[in-house]
């Protein structure tokens, strides 16, 4: 009867029917987000090659996608959407939804404690998933807490990976945040800052490690070739991005997203004048902004050559490496967006949203060309982007310097982990944390 439930479960799409141990990861997958969607493809390419006889499973935002993408079973996070508790309810329809929800919310812990059978770890993979700007459920510090908790009940090895942190405002965020990382028996962060910021909210943090952005280690082969050259005119990769608002800051304002395309708009007529083409870029799903900047730009610049700004959609983050690779010169903004211009040794100008954004600046001795969102200042990026074209030499090593270190320490976070290939005594258990 119970394996009847299980094969007729319409919260799980499998990829195949081999039942196998499994690897399991946890985050925000199998959407338009680029940054999430290349740091998922970075560690499923290097554990497929270090096992590859497991299954693998992903428990995420959008699974029909995964499996689609990465021939995975996936899960999702939570296959309910009723609210507990709806303030603007009548108190009487509160209590009995509250009932129900209650009762229907232990059924999602059972569900995904047996989610877990078979499963020998669950890995939380980079990405900036520690924070509670966009709400506490979904892949928010909730359900990273409930699947952690599950996977320790399960006695799997909770393995928090090259992960980003904060803001984590609230006190129910900041509880939950600490209980899923106390799961763990490894824990690291993609950048001291991360690591400080949990430290500062009561996180006992001095066995844990700092490690680079797990996307320094896509494989070499999916790095296209530089088709820069030949064009009568360079072109710059121009970032853009919808502000992140709470995510940011803790009291975001309009006026910084006003500022940041009003800015940019000078910043475009400026290269237009100095004989640059545009590649506009994205990193998400948010083609709005594309759409709000040429309208601004029709109205700051009168009548220009609109084929000298150009855009593509992105649907994937290969799609995103094709068209950075089609450029000279990058300003960008979302962090991956960066990144990935990095890693494919493009001059960069970063513009910081986030602490996130400065930390990766800094790691690759670049912080000069780092740019505060919140403090824009046209005249201020076009100084930094003439001294990174006079400098683009340099420039380019110091980037390639950057990133063969970052791809050397991860290689060694691999092997610490994972090593044993199947040693399932491995030394992960030795490292073992406290919260």
């Amino acid at each position: 009867m119970e394996g009847r439930r299980r094969a007729t479960d319409t919260s799980t799409v499998k990829a195949g029917r081999q039942r196998r141990t499994k690897i399991c990861f946890f985050g925000h997958f199998g959407t338009m987000n680029t940054g999430n969607e290349s740091t998922l493809v970075a560690i499923l390419s290097r554990l497929r090659a270090l096992y590859p006889d497991r299954e693998f499973c992903c428990i995420c935002s959008n699974p029909e996608t995964v499996v689609a993408r990465y021939g995975i079973e996936a899960i999702p996070i939570s296959s309910r959407s009723v609210r507990i508790w709806d303030r603007r309810a009548p108190l009487r329809t509160r209590l009995g939804t509250a009932l129900v929800g209650v009762s229907g919310e232990i059924r999602q812990y059972v569900r995904a404690f047996r989610s877990l059978e078979e499963t020998d770890m669950l890995i939380v993979p980079g990405t900036g998933l520690l924070n509670d700007a966009y709400g506490l459920s979904g892949w928010g510090p909730y359900g990273l807490f409930k699947w952690s908790l599950m996977a320790k009940l399960r006695g799997c090895r909770v393995l928090f990976v090259s992960v980003g942190a904060g803001p984590i405002d609230s006190a129910r965020g900041r509880f939950l945040a600490k209980s899923a990382l106390s799961t763990a028996a490894y824990r690291s962060y993609r950048d001291a800052e991360s690591m400080r910021y949990l430290t500062g909210i009561g996180l006992r943090t001095k066995r844990d490690r700092i490690y680079p952005d797990l996307v320094f280690s896509l494989p070499r082969e999916s790095m296209p070739p530089d088709g820069a050259c030949g064009r009568d005119r360079p072109v710059v990769g121009l970032g853009l991005m919808a502000y992140a608002g709470k995510y940011s800051v803790t009291n975001p304002t309009d006026q910084t997203y006003v500022d940041y395309l009003e800015s940019l708009a000078v910043f475009v007529r400026w290269l237009l004048d100095h004989g640059y083409d545009i590649r506009l870029l994205l990193g998400d799903g948010d083609t709005e902004v594309i759409q709000e900047f040429r309208t601004l730009l029709r109205a700051r610049l009168g009548p220009f050559d609109e084929d000298r700004i150009t855009d593509r959609p992105i649907p994937s983050f290969e799609q995103l490496l094709s068209q950075v690779g089609e450029t000279d010169v990058v300003v960008a903004t979302r962090f991956h967006n960066v990144l990935l211009s990095l890693m494919s040794n493009k001059p960069v100008v970063a513009i910081s949203f986030h602490h996130k954004c400065a930390s990766l600046m800094s790691q690759m001795g670049l912080s000069e060309y780092c740019h505060d969102i919140h403090h824009m200042d046209a005249d201020t990026l076009i100084r930094q982007f003439e001294q990174l074209v006079r400098n683009a030499d340099d420039v380019k090593n110091t980037i390639r310097r950057g990133v063969e270190a970052s791809r050397r320490a991860l290689d060694e976070q691999y092997d610490l982990l994972f090593a044993d290939a199947g040693d399932h005594s491995s030394t992960v258990h030795d490292t073992a944390v406290a919260a």
